[in-house]
Order: structure tokens, then C-alpha cells, then sequence
């Protein structure tokens, strides 16, 4: 077996890997849980990926590489909390290959001192009930054309399903299972997320199917229940974010984040509504934190309090 110091230099996927389940800790030093592991190793992938695209490496990167990393499409979208969360890794993992001798500085130092927890979550963005409703009435016009029912259909996923861009970038015609008892959808275990199943209601599954016969009678490569190109490459975050953007204008949403995850977040305040417990829910959107339910149980909280 290569040497670990050898190991960052030709494999460094397989060396961050192999650290964390050996030997990296937290700030009290307690060793991360399995589900944190994931998270790491993705975000550290990500990175990694980042740093390929700009001809640097584990070894070699700078200042400049992270600051370039902030200004990707992904991290420009990042929370004040994902972004300090970076910044621990790429400080841990520095000071691990110093001490290793594998580099001779750590860029993220300096970063670190700056960046500060959030002092309180940001308003989560969700279409209330009224909007949900007319947004669901909306996907039920008929779409003519292919690029208006794949458009649609991209959407009542979101709406109707609460999975995030990267899981319905991965949705295989396989997962989707429209003569089951009830609909569901199939969301295969992924990074910190583990396998579930979504129910779907009633006003998606008419379009999902216009949907399936019309992409069977299409020669697209793969089997991704979503392409915009005959050779079935994934469809990008991008095009994700643009086409809930359309479909939100559509129907005169006004909200500062036109995107999948204000669909995600009023799926879940959806199943709130609707008296799911915050642990139901967290599982239907396969987290294992109910931060995410607790913050969207605020907004339903405070309009109660707010009527007379």
C-alpha cells in the first residue's frame, strides 16, 4: 500500500477517506459520526473536483483557489452556515497534510478567523398555501409542446416530492412508480441520505404519466427520468433553476429565491399542514436533523400567532 503522504499526491479521494475514518475529530476531539463522515467526504469531493477544473491540487492549492470555489455557481448559493462549514474543513484538512508534510501552509487559516456562525438562520422561502394551490393548478394546463410538459413535470417532482436538484438530476425512470398503490417515488440512498420512498399526491401523477408516455416515444440515451438532450446527460442545476424560476413568474411568485428549494421547503410546510409529525417529515426529505422541519414550523407558528 502507498504511503499516506504518497497518497494525497496520486489518490486523493482514497487518502481523505482513509483519514477520516482513522483518525479525523471534531473541536472536542470526539470522532465524526458516519453520517458526518459522508457529508465530509462529499464536500471534500466537491472541492477536490473544483480544484482539477482549475489545474491545482490537495497539495497546492491557495487563497486564490478558495476564493474562486465562493464564486462557482454551487457555493454562490451557499448559507452563511455551509460556508463556515467549508472553511472548518479545508482548516482541519490543511493542518492534517502540514503536520503530515504533505504541505508546507494552510490557506484556510486566515479564512477561518474571519467567517462567524450565523447568529440565526435566514427566513426559509416557501410558496403558502394559496400559492402552493394555484402553482398546482398551473402544472395542470395541457403542454402542447415536449419542452412545456418536461418543464412542468421537472416541477410537480419538486412540488410534489421535496427531493433536492442533485436527487432529481440522479431520478431514473425505475424510481418512479406510477401503477403502485399508492404513487411513489424512489429516492435512492445517496452521500449522508438514506434510501426512502414519497408518496405522490393526486395532481402530479396526471402529468407524470403524460410525461413517461411522452419520453418513451424520445430516443434518449440512459435511463434519467430527466434530460434536455437526446444523449441523456443530466439536467444541470441551472436549467433546474431556471425552469422552477418560469413556473414561479407563471403563477406571480414574488420571493427572493425562485428556485427547487423554496418547492422543497413548501413540500415540507405542506405535510406540517397536514399534521405530519417534524420526524415524519424530516424522514420524507431524508434528513436526519429536524432543523430543517423546525425552522418551516416556525413560519406556520408565527402566522397562527399572528391571527386574532
Amino acid at each position: 500500500m502507498e504511503p499516506m503522504d504518497t497518497l494525497w499526491l496520486t489518490k486523493p479521494t482514497l487518502a481523505y477517506s482513509d483519514w477520516q475514518a482513522r483518525e479525523a475529530a471534531g473541536a472536542d476531539r470526539r470522532p465524526f459520526s458516519a453520517r458526518s463522515i459522508l457529508q465530509h467526504q462529499a464536500m471534500f469531493e466537491h472541492f477536490r473536483r473544483h480544484l482539477l477544473a482549475r489545474g491545482a491540487s490537495i497539495p497546492s492549492f491557495g487563497t486564490d483557489d478558495i476564493d474562486a470555489f465562493w464564486q462557482t455557481a454551487d457555493a454562490r448559493s451557499y448559507s452563511q452556515a455551509t460556508r463556515v462549514r467549508y472553511v472548518k474543513l479545508l482548516d482541519r484538512l490543511c493542518r492534517h497534510l502540514v503536520f503530515s508534510g504533505v504541505r508546507h501552509d494552510n490557506p484556510a487559516a486566515a479564512l477561518l478567523a474571519g467567517e462567524r456562525w450565523p447568529d440565526q438562520e435566514p427566513t426559509p422561502q416557501y410558496l403558502d398555501a394559496a400559492q402552493d394551490a394555484r402553482l398546482q393548478a398551473f402544472l395542470q394546463a395541457v403542454a402542447d409542446d415536449l419542452a412545456s410538459l418536461r418543464s412542468r413535470a421537472i416541477v410537480a417532482v419538486f412540488l410534489a416530492t421535496g427531493i433536492t436538484a442533485s436527487e432529481a438530476r440522479a431520478t431514473r425512470v425505475v424510481d418512479l412508480h406510477l401503477d403502485a398503490s399508492p404513487p411513489y417515488l424512489f429516492v435512492p440512498a445517496h452521500g449522508p441520505r438514506d434510501a426512502r420512498t414519497v408518496h405522490l399526491p393526486e395532481f402530479a401523477v396526471p402529468l407524470l404519466r403524460a410525461w413517461m408516455a411522452r419520453r418513451a416515444t424520445l430516443p434518449i440515451e440512459g435511463d434519467l427520468l430527466f434530460t434536455l438532450s437526446p444523449e441523456g446527460r443530466p439536467v444541470t442545476d441551472m436549467s433546474f433553476g431556471r425552469i422552477v424560476a418560469a413556473a414561479l413568474e407563471a403563477i406571480g411568485f414574488t420571493g427572493a429565491e425562485p428556485s427547487p428549494r423554496t418547492l422543497r421547503n413548501t413540500f415540507c410546510r405542506r405535510q406540517l399542514l397536514a399534521g405530519l409529525s417534524r420526524e415524519t417529515v424530516s424522514r420524507m426529505l431524508g434528513l436526519a436533523s429536524q432543523r430543517t422541519c423546525d425552522r418551516i414550523a416556525a413560519t406556520i407558528e408565527s402566522e397562527d400567532g399572528d391571527q386574532p
